[in-house]
């Protein structure tokens, strides 16, 4: 956990109120509030009588507010005084709410309601240093910075495209979730990683080297180099100081991919005129009439829309890019369905809000209500279908920094292994025409049709940058889709979807798109997990064994210690050259693969594609990475932590768990909107019956034309593993 020091940052954590010129007003605004709850008492008397009320009902609110205004008067520090404050005001809110019930004139409506709301920004959550977590802010590091030259040189190693070859590559096998994490983690994972984090690109280039005559490499690349840019150095860095890097968005979960950061964008984004002046806006965000999100014509100009990320064919028709909150949102098409489904659940909050309510109101309560949603499913679901166990929640800490680390954002959070190659999605027999599945194949999808229905696969190069699919397909079979099949094992091997070919166009879109034909359906390469490598090292993130021990973790002896495995040897194999093994193909060559039982399974069939949790190649990972590296303490800390041994029950190793462990707890001590400390969403509930307390199998439900019933109550936990049956609050039960 990060500890902020207060005094370092230049503020106090504790005020005293009984010095210093200013705690007079603070004590004499105590002593008013103590009086307010005296006046309330003596008026209530009078109003009782002027509106026929029985006071004897509202007996326990004034009493309340008397209480509440003692305690003020003794409060001496400051986050006492804060929160005694608030409670007095809350006691004050219900006892006007209690009067106007007990009335007989006319029934009870609420005339406002105050609460308080996060910037846009992130700026002023922390009250003591305001930038904390903002946009622009510097991600923080929990380890000294790892640079040649101890300022900025990027530390040299292997060839990180060498390096994938023999550590990464699948060789087209697919080895799922040994916990039967459903493939909603890993995209549940990338929302999030929008909401809280997006490195400063810069444009130094420094491309990394492609060999087309390794003999381990499939793949023809014409560009000879595989394109990298070192990230931005942040402003005053880098020269006399370690260079550091800039967090381009906010460092909470605050739903910053459904809003945005700026109210120039949030303006564009929410129903109503594009004036400058938000007051005149509508509280529901601007959808389709069929309720998706808004292309970039949807106003009119498409160049006067919000800047969005164009990856894939988008590049090429740009005006057809959806406009989100934060800009990736066409990244791909999973991607893109949760973004339409927390637009959706925003107008649903806005529509079962009371009318008479000021625009502005509904849209903030909706906006709090949907950021506290984005946070329960992330600290009930999604950590715990991983394995990830936290310490308990204490309460709002001011000490503790909430901002995402550089090492979390550069090596820890990057489990791009659990990404399948493709999306796959079921429906009814009848849901689409003819002409329609004969489109869906002239655009590259995979289309099986039996008696029972319909499956669509669509490789993940044909989902990047593809919005329109979204709705040609379906919201609901999107999302259900996500929920009907197990994620791919978080191990070392990253599949060539991402490893080969992201955001490479086809040189026959019609041809393989995901199959054996691949490799020379492509001449350019883009590999995600060399780039995962080669980018800790541009943000000085320590090695392996250093980072290890930084997180409290003991330093690794030996390879085998690494990956759980019996030896780091090659084998006595006759296939395998015993002079220059690690030039070998057959060092990747599965022997034996297994289910989730340890049953064996044959290798190329459908049970061996859809089946594996396990497999067991001719050669150990330790025996590669021993041979690559030679000693521990030179791994990459990428390489290394996805090449750890499982720990028991989780999809992490120890590294990759005390990193998640690190930030995730940050981010909810350190944040004072999170949902268990945020007051207003109880009131909220209580004053309109809207709860953020939903799984998201709710949500989905709610929003889509799922019915509850055709989901496990858990979506993160494939249906038939332990965890799915999980049931929602709203079906009688509690997540997590």
């Amino acid at each position: 956990m990060k500890n902020l020091s207060l005094a370092k940052h230049g503020s106090l954590k504790h005020l005293d109120f009984s010095q210093s010129n200013g705690s007079l007003g603070s004590i004499l605004f105590s002593q008013r509030s103590l009086n307010i709850g005296k006046n309330i008492g003596s008026s209530s008397n009078k109003l009782s009588t002027k509106h026929k009320v029985n006071l004897n009902s509202l007996e326990p609110n004034l009493d309340n507010i008397f209480n509440k205004s003692k305690e003020l008067t003794g409060s001496r520090d400051f986050d006492d005084f804060q929160a005694s404050f608030d409670d007095l005001q809350t006691s004050i809110r219900e006892f006007i709410d209690a009067f106007r019930r007990s009335s007989p004139r006319r029934p009870f409506v609420p005339r406002s309601f105050r609460f308080k709301t996060r910037s846009l920004d992130g700026s002023g959550n922390n009250r003591f240093d305001r930038s904390l977590g903002q946009v622009g802010t510097q991600y923080s590091r929990n380890t000294d910075a790892n640079y040649a030259d101890g300022l900025s040189e990027v530390l040299e190693g292997p060839d990180p495209r060498f390096i994938s070859n023999r550590i990464f590559s699948d060789l087209g096998q697919n080895l799922f979730s040994e916990n039967g994490v459903s493939q909603w983690a890993g995209y549940w994972g990338q929302f999030l990683d929008h909401t809280f984090g997006l490195r400063q690109s810069g444009d130094e280039d420094a491309a990394l080297p492609f060999n087309n005559g390794d003999p381990l490499e499939g793949f023809q690349n014409d560009l000879g180099s595989i394109r990298f840019l070192r990230s931005q150095p942040a402003p005053g860095t880098g020269e006399t100081t370690p260079r550091e890097h800039v967090n381009t968005v906010s460092s909470f979960i605050d739903g910053w991919a459904i809003y945005g950061g700026t109210e120039e964008r949030l303006e564009w984004l929410r129903e109503g005129p594009v004036d400058g002046d938000l007051s005149n806006n509508s509280a529901r965000l601007l959808l389709t009439a069929d309720g998706f999100l808004p292309l970039a014509t949807a106003r009119g100009d498409a160049d006067a829309a919000p800047m969005m990320e164009l990856n894939g064919r988008l590049r090429g028709t740009p005006d057809q890019r959806v406009i989100a909150g934060d800009v990736r949102a066409n990244e791909n098409i999973a991607l893109t369905s949760i973004h339409n489904l927390f637009a959706r659940e925003h107008n649903r909050i806005v529509d079962a809000l009371p009318q008479h309510l000021k625009e502005e109101t509904k849209f903030q309560i909706a906006r709090k209500v949907v950021g506290a949603e984005q946070q329960y499913i992330t600290y009930n679901e999604f950590l715990p279908a991983q394995g990830i166990e936290l310490d308990k929640y204490k309460g709002y800490d001011a000490t503790v920094d909430p901002s995402i680390t550089n090492e979390f954002a550069t090596v820890g959070y990057r489990a791009h292994s659990m990404i399948h190659g493709r999306i796959t999605v079921d429906a009814e027999a009848d849901r689409f025409s003819a002409d329609e599945l004969a489109s869906f194949e002239a655009r590259g999808l995979g289309v099986m049709q039996t008696d029972d229905g319909v499956s669509l696969a669509i490789p993940l190069n044909l989902a990047i940058g593809s919005p329109s699919l979204v709705a040609d397909i379906g919201l609901d079979l999107m999302l259900e889709g996500l929920a009907a099949r197990p994620q791919y094992k978080n191990d070392e091997q990253i599949d060539n979807q991402l490893r080969s070919i992201l955001f490479q166009l086809p040189s026959n879109p019609s041809e393989d798109l995901d199959g054996p034909g691949v490799p020379g359906n492509f001449s350019t390469v883009l590999d995600l997990g060399a780039i995962d490598i080669q980018r800790a090292r541009d943000h000085g993130i320590p090695l392996y064994n250093d980072l290890r021990e930084a997180y409290g973790l003991e330093r690794i002896d030996s390879f085998t210690d690494i990956t759980g495995e019996a030896t780091d040897e090659f084998p006595d194999d006759p296939d395998i050259d015993p002079l220059d093994p690690l030039n070998d193909p057959d060092i990747l060559r599965f022997d034996t693969i297994l289910d989730k039982n340890g049953i064996e399974l044959e290798q190329g069939t459908r049970e061996g594609q859809t089946q594996a949790v396990t497999g067991i190649r001719k050669t150990t990972l330790a025996a590669r990475l021993k041979a690559i590296y030679g000693d521990v303490d030179n791994v990459d800390a990428f390489v290394g932590m996805v090449s750890e041994e499982h720990l028991k029950g989780s999809e992490f190793g120890e590294l990759q768990s005390a990193l998640w462990e690190d930030q995730f707890e940050a981010l909810r001590d350190g944040d004072r909107f999170f949902y268990k400390n945020d007051r207003a969403l109880d009131q909220i509930e209580k004053r309109f019956g809207i709860s953020y307390q939903r799984s998201l199998a709710d949500i989905i439900a709610d929003n889509s034309l799922v019915e509850a019933g055709d989901l496990q109550g858990n979506v993160f936990k494939v249906a038939d593993n332990p965890g799915a049956e999980l049931v929602s609050p709203s079906q009688g039960g509690i997540v997590g």
